[in-house]
């Protein structure tokens, strides 16, 4: 198909990641606190943001859904991780590896239009995520690396969390790009799970990996990576979440719990804080949707300082995490470094 637009053409524009250090937006925010509608939500959302920053004995989990790297986000997450603002990150496979790890191996992400023939760009192996293009030969090197990790690691199954290190290493290594959520988060020892790793390129790095060791090959224990997350409530009870999203990282967050009680700690407490970016309806019973105060009904989290915010992400979460990174209440916050703590846990086990 000779459309006379060559693939550098399309791929020439790449996404820049927003700055939220750019720009003090704590007093529009505050403005929309004396709205309506959504902006209303969204200052209300971002207090409680504010919130977790200011009790230094909560564990913030930063949630991660959808398609939020390639769309402009990493650097967000990055200072929010540089300044002590999350403890540990639960998410897709496809932000931390396809996107993240994707970059770090020195790829980006192009803008590009919805308004196009997919079959066209199928020919040229160009990815569409709605107006974002990826090259898919690069994704295939992004899968081939997650083999070459997997093949470097001892057999056996490991959580999610300890494969993710090895990635950082892999950076390390190589001299790669280190301005990555998967390098900064092990750099302050903040864990990052991937409940569901293998629905990414992670999986077919993986399966790459097993088919060629089918007697002594890495597997991804998802039980590992519940019961990981599950002792970081036990050892620290007090915690807040900010999820961008729904999906299995929204409902694996809310479920440590239940999982603590299930365990024999039946004193531990629920969520104190809860803010949810979604654009999802609840009306169909999907989990994406839920309330947070529905999820008070399962004994999950609080309702004193919860906020759903109904808007997209890409919007929402910049002036969220913005307006808390300029109220400056994470001075003074110190590195939980779970990692270290899960780690020991690991040795005396």
């Amino acid at each position: 198909m000779d459309t006379g637009v060559r693939k550098e053409e399309l791929l020439s524009a790449p996404v820049k990641h927003i700055d939220i250090k750019q720009l003090n937006i704590v007093p529009l925010i505050d403005q929309m606190g004396d709205t309506a509608f959504q902006a209303r939500n969204l200052q209300r959302a971002a207090s409680i943001v504010d919130l977790m920053q200011q009790d230094k004995d909560c564990a913030v989990i930063l949630t991660l859904a959808g398609s939020l790297i390639s769309a402009g986000l990493k650097q967000v997450i990055i200072d929010m991780l540089e300044h002590h603002m999350v403890d540990a990150i639960v998410s897709t496979g496809a932000n931390i590896v396809d996107q993240d790890f994707f970059e770090a191996l020195g790829f980006r992400h192009y803008k590009g239009t919805p308004f196009i023939d997919d079959a066209i760009l199928r020919e040229m192996h160009i990815d569409r995520i709605y107006d974002t293009y990826i090259d898919e030969d690069d994704l295939r090197v992004c899968d081939d690396t997650m083999a070459i990790i997997a093949n470097s690691m001892q057999p056996g199954a490991c959580s999610s969390r300890e494969f993710i290190i090895e990635m950082a290493r892999y950076i390390e290594k190589n001299n790669l790009d280190k301005n990555s959520i998967v390098y900064k988060a092990y750099e302050k020892g903040v864990p990052i799970f991937c409940p569901a790793f293998s629905d990414c390129s992670a999986g077919f790095g993986l399966v790459h990996h097993q088919w060629n060791n089918p007697e002594k090959h890495v597997a991804i224990d998802s039980v590992k990576d519940f019961r990981e997350l599950t002792r970081i409530k036990i050892e620290n009870d007090k915690t807040g979440i900010f999820m961008i999203g729904g999906g299995v990282p929204k409902n694996f967050t809310q479920d440590i719990v239940v999982a603590a009680e299930v365990l024999g700690y039946e004193d531990v407490t629920m969520h104190t804080y809860a803010v949810q970016i979604t654009v999802a309806d609840e009306r169909d019973g999907a989990l994406s949707g839920s309330t947070l105060k529905e999820a008070s009904s399962w004994g999950k989290v609080d309702t004193v300082y919860e906020q759903m915010v109904y808007a997209e992400a890409t919007i929402a979460m910049p002036l969220i995490a913005g307006y808390a990174y300029h109220k400056r209440n994470w001075e003074g916050r110190k590195a939980k470094n779970f990692n270290a703590m899960l780690d020991r846990q690991q040795v005396n086990a």
